[in-house]
């Protein structure tokens, strides 16, 4: 299609993960017709698919940051859209465990900041009571965490399509965004590969490993608005058998995550990670079974009985991060035209975890950025 031929469009937002499908949802629900450009052939496809399902209840973020406020938010909202909409969930809750006495202080900063962020839920359990709870675990105390639940992810972006195509909206598959013109007085012209020109009033970036890339092909943007990207791998990997616990279980968290956790799915299978690796091509999701080995010591500070050859290979994730191994952690980035002077401009960058507990939220945030 022609640039002359160019379609005109009100929305186009690129990138059908749960963030972009929960932007375009609301920008639907607010009235607005929108066009969700997704690359693969299914929605969900990259950083959403190979998630851990947790719905965090905001315990580590620092007071005041985007990703304490949105995820503390976007849990409720959260909660409240899958009873709604009839999204599998469980509230199953998590414990947070010292494995030795010198982090017991580390827990209670961690309970102080929790308690900052508005999660007021959060107990503090002696080695007695945290064992009461989970026969099988061993620590010197634990934070306990109700409002920690698991959600079908899948389950939750085919919920969020639905509503934005019952209001109008599209999701369309096997697109790649090429380039974009961006404009300061008309429509922002998005050229895809099959050739096609879309002329929109406005767009948003919600490209996840990929935003960052993606806007430096944004002509019109000053190249300062944007990041420098690093991808930090997370492997998986699941137990063979029933796991002898009814929480999720963390330990304190670490340098780039969270440390390697025990979840839960829905189903009660049991899953281990992820752990970190920071690596240059996103696109590599394999999974070495040899990393496992240092699983076994890992899980073992707080589950001692895990057995010999228990854990098999299962998945790998990508974290879309803006800061690197030695940086500080960076905050999630909601920028629009204040920041960079494009109207009609949103880029979404860093929206790593909790980037699914705090999707809806986030998405009540985007229409106003447009709006100013």
């Amino acid at each position: 299609m022609s640039d002359a031929a160019a379609q005109p469009v009100d929305v186009v937002v690129i990138g059908a993960g749960v963030v972009g499908l929960a932007v375009a949802r609301a920008l639907a629900l607010a009235g607005r017709e929108v066009w969700v450009l997704e690359r693969e052939a299914r929605i969900g496809s990259g950083v959403s698919a190979r998630s851990s399902e947790v719905i965090h209840a905001g315990l580590y973020y620092p007071p005041g940051s985007l990703k304490a406020r949105l995820c503390v938010q976007g849990k409720q909202m959260l909660y409240a859209y899958c009873a709604s909409r009839g999204v599998a969930h469980r509230r199953c809750g998590k414990l947070l465990v010292a494995t030795s006495a010198a982090q017991m202080a580390a827990l209670a900063e961690v309970q102080q900041r929790a308690q900052a962020n508005g999660v007021d839920d959060v107990q503090l359990l002696s080695a007695a009571q945290a064992l009461a709870l989970e026969p099988a675990l061993q620590c010197h105390g634990a934070l306990r965490s109700p409002s920690t639940g698991i959600v079908d992810s899948h389950g939750l972006m085919l919920a969020l399509q639905a509503d934005l195509e019952h209001a109008g909206s599209h999701v369309v598959l096997h697109t790649v965004v090429d380039r974009v013109q961006l404009s300061q007085t008309g429509r922002h012209q998005v050229w895809t590969q099959d050739g096609t020109c879309l002329a929109a009033r406005a767009l948003v970036n919600a490209a996840g490993l990929f935003a960052p890339a993606l806007a430096r092909r944004f002509a019109g943007l000053a190249a300062q608005h944007v990041p420098q990207e690093f991808f930090a791998k997370g492997n998986y990997f699941s137990l063979a058998a029933k796991a002898p616990f009814s929480h999720l279980i963390y330990p304190l968290p670490e340098p780039g995550g969270l440390g390697v956790h025990l979840t839960l799915d829905l189903g009660g299978q049991a899953r281990f990670g992820p752990d970190v690796q920071w690596v240059d091509d996103a696109d590599d999701y394999s999974v070495d079974p040899a990393s496992g080995v240092a699983f076994y010591a890992e899980v073992r500070k707080y589950w001692p009985g895990l057995p010999d050859g228990a854990l098999q290979a299962d998945y790998a994730g990508m974290r879309p991060k803006i800061s690197g191994p030695d940086q500080a952690p960076a905050d999630f980035v909601l920028q629009g035209p204040s920041s960079h002077g494009v109207p009609g401009l949103v880029n979404l960058f860093g929206i790593e975890s909790p980037g699914l507990t705090s999707a809806l939220a986030l998405a009540h945030a985007v229409p106003a950025l447009l709006d100013r």
